[in-house]
């Protein structure tokens, strides 16, 4: 999920210890098959690949899995799926826009899920291109802090392209140009900086700013609808200040 990026961050280390892991592996690994299936095998010459590896590692994936995966993919193994990519948008609470994206292998299952966790939890389905004008498509990559200051991260990255980069507590966000995401994640990697997930997401051009009453439910919704296995990402507008993050997390 993206939005508010501190509470992204927090729900990426709960997501590894707590129930949900088995359904977070099961999106990685989709990812996987997909991008392999798209772009081919060759891990070091397909780069949306290389990051769904490289993400699922990072999460604790076991290689088997990986394999199988990257296998599956290719054709090499039998039990592939034939997944599409489909885009839902919608308004959640407060007028928060909401931009929901599917992999699945059966469209009417996902619009099914989609649209009862929208409704159960004070959201409403919208026309295609009503919401989604609202947010750009952007590179964005974490990272841990560790002992890196701001200024090193920038200097690793601004030639590549990066446009600005984010303190989100223990570790750093890197945002750029989708088509730049290989060049500052190469750019990291060259200068020997650890990364934990290089992604081309949605990213809001204007935020809604939320009470603590307000982000419970924004959250409420976007639990329900990442419950789903056909969706892999929702993207919201909101804004949660460290303040109200405080009494939602307590």
């Amino acid at each position: 999920m993206s939005g508010h990026s501190k509470w992204a961050t927090t729900k990426h280390k709960k997501a590894v210890i707590d129930a949900k892991r088995g359904k977070l592996f099961a999106k990685l690994i989709k990812n996987i098959e997909v991008a392999a299936r798209t772009g081919g095998a060759d891990i070091d010459g397909n780069p949306t690949l290389f990051d769904a590896v490289q993400k699922a590692k990072k999460q604790s994936v076991p290689n088997k899995n990986i394999d199988s995966a990257l296998k599956r993919g290719a054709g090499l193994e039998a039990g592939g799926a034939d997944y599409e990519t489909i885009m839902y948008e919608g308004y959640g609470p407060n007028g928060v826009a909401v931009l929901i994206e599917c992999l699945t292998d059966n469209r009417n299952r996902a619009a099914s899920d989609v649209r009862v966790a929208m409704t159960r939890n004070g959201g409403n389905m919208a026309d295609p291109g009503s919401v989604s004008y609202l947010f750009n498509r952007k590179g964005v990559i974490v990272l841990p802090k560790a002992e890196l200051s701001e200024d090193d991260v920038l200097g690793a990255v601004l030639e590549a392209g990066a446009e600005e980069v984010n303190d989100l507590g223990d570790s750093f966000e890197i945002i750029s140009e989708a088509t730049d995401l290989v060049a500052v994640r190469t750019a990291l990697q060259e200068a020997g900086i650890d990364y934990d997930s290089a992604d081309s997401n949605f990213v809001p051009t204007m935020q809604v700013e939320l009470d603590e009453e307000g982000a419970r439910k924004i959250f409420k919704l976007i639990d329900a609808l990442e419950d789903s296995d056909d969706v892999q990402n929702v993207f919201a507008n909101f804004d949660v200040s460290d303040e109200v993050m405080e009494k939602v997390d307590a």
